[in-house]
């Protein structure tokens, strides 16, 4: 892998995702040889995947380069790289480009999509956890507009009109949002040949009611929102199967859609080589205590999505979201520097700063400690909160220019077929 050799302690880092690039600024610069490692040669910005996803976004305002990231970090290294095996024996990883040796090893690989062994769903629906299938469904609603152009019955038609998500979370809430604005503003503009009444939006949530981790009042304004958006919600209802085109539920609701967007839940993304005691089956995280390490083991760490720890306040782990990555990640920086030093480490204690989720324009639902609101302030803050979190100054600025666009014009400037899409 050509990592100069040191005398400095060397901390392998896997993953470039929130609790990766927290980790790696916090050991800039200090007494030791942080080798950052990752499939992408960029950090995405998760949040902000569905505005991608719906034109409302360019890729590259919500990507930023990880090189760029440590480029002034003097001990730091990236390299592209898949890990394939951790062997713990011997401190060393596995990787397709070849093996590294480590003194400490931190896990902060996130999630992947989580089909609950739906080969069938699996294989036909959209999911939406990177850049490039932010892009596939793109290309695929604006594909989908054309071929409702163009075809020659009512049925077929109404196939490339009815969009279905599945999952009620965030990711379901904001993007089945996101293209009811599409049918609202940008389908009675582009295509007059097409009658927008004929395009229908569908979400699909398993649970009693949407955004079921947040408020009561928060899932009812959520509701409240989409309904007024022309989305049409089901609760307690599973898809059951898809075969890319015939849509199948647990109760009589049966439809046929072109498209299919799945965003009903994640699942960790462990690297094999590890006990199995120290990797929880049902979720794919691995168990760590409360200063991150890995169960069995004195030199490996986990943070992020990846890591579960369990807490008197949560039993089942902190949620996955990005707000415990980074608090994770910047807090295990300054207990390494300890944990070298022969100081003792301060454990993590997680300071919930509340949740948000936005339905479109004007409409968001955010909860806090003591307040729960929603409306054109609540959706102000969440723009305010994602525009300040984005990495680096030319992407919040990229950022900012395209909501105010779309805000004053009520378009989408992203409706671009650049790499058709093909099921």
């Amino acid at each position: 892998m050509n990592i100069p050799k040191s005398n400095l302690p060397r901390i392998v880092i896997i993953g470039g995702g929130f609790a990766g690039v927290n980790l790696s600024k916090k050991l800039a610069n200090k007494n030791v040889q942080v080798v950052l490692i990752d499939k992408h040669n960029y950090h995405t910005f998760q949040p902000l995947l569905y505005q991608v996803s719906s034109s409302g976004l360019e890729p590259d305002s919500i990507a930023y380069p990880l090189r760029k990231i440590i480029k002034k970090h003097k001990t730091s290294f990236f390299r592209l790289a898949e890990v394939k095996e951790i062997v713990p024996e011997r401190n060393e990883i596995v990787t397709d480009i070849g093996n590294l040796s480590y003194d400490y090893l931190v896990l902060a690989t996130g999630t992947k999509t989580n089909f609950f062994g739906n080969k069938t769903i699996e294989s036909n629906s959209m999911p939406m956890k990177t850049v490039s299938q932010a892009l596939d469904i793109r290309s695929l609603i604006l594909q989908n507009f054309e071929k409702a152009a163009i075809a020659d019955s009512r049925e077929e038609r109404q196939a490339y009109l009815n969009f279905v998500i599945v999952g009620g979370g965030p990711t379901g809430v904001e993007l089945s949002g996101a293209i009811a604005e599409l049918k609202n503003h940008i389908l009675p503009r582009d295509y007059h040949d097409l009658n927008a009444d004929d395009m229908s939006i569908h979400l699909m949530e398993g649970n009693e009611r949407v955004l079921s981790a947040m408020s009561e009042h928060a899932s009812k304004k959520a509701e409240e929102f989409l309904s007024a958006l022309g989305v049409k919600v089901h609760c307690k209802t599973f898809v059951e199967d898809y075969d890319g085109v015939n849509v199948t539920t647990n109760s009589d609701l049966k439809m046929q859609s072109e498209t299919l967007i799945w965003a009903a839940g994640v699942t960790g993304a462990p690297v094999k080589g590890l006990k199995a005691d120290a990797l929880m089956e049902k979720t794919n995280r691995y168990h760590v205590n409360r200063f991150n390490l890995v169960e069995g083991y004195d030199n490996i760490f986990a943070i992020g999505d990846i890591a579960l720890m369990e807490t008197e306040a949560f039993p089942k782990g902190h949620p996955q979201v990005a707000q415990p990555a980074i608090q994770q990640g910047t807090l295990l920086g300054k207990n390494l520097l300890k944990l070298i030093n022969g100081k003792e480490m301060k454990p993590f204690v997680y300071n919930d700063k509340g949740s948000m989720a936005t339905i479109g324009r004007n409409k968001a639902v955010v909860d806090l400690k003591h307040y729960k609101f929603g409306g054109f302030f609540a959706w102000f803050i969440w723009m305010f909160i994602h525009l300040m979190s984005l990495v680096g100054f030319r992407n919040r600025v990229i950022v900012l220019f395209n909501w105010s666009y779309n805000y004053i014009n009520f378009d989408k400037a992203a409706r671009l077929i650049i790499r058709p899409f093909k099921k």
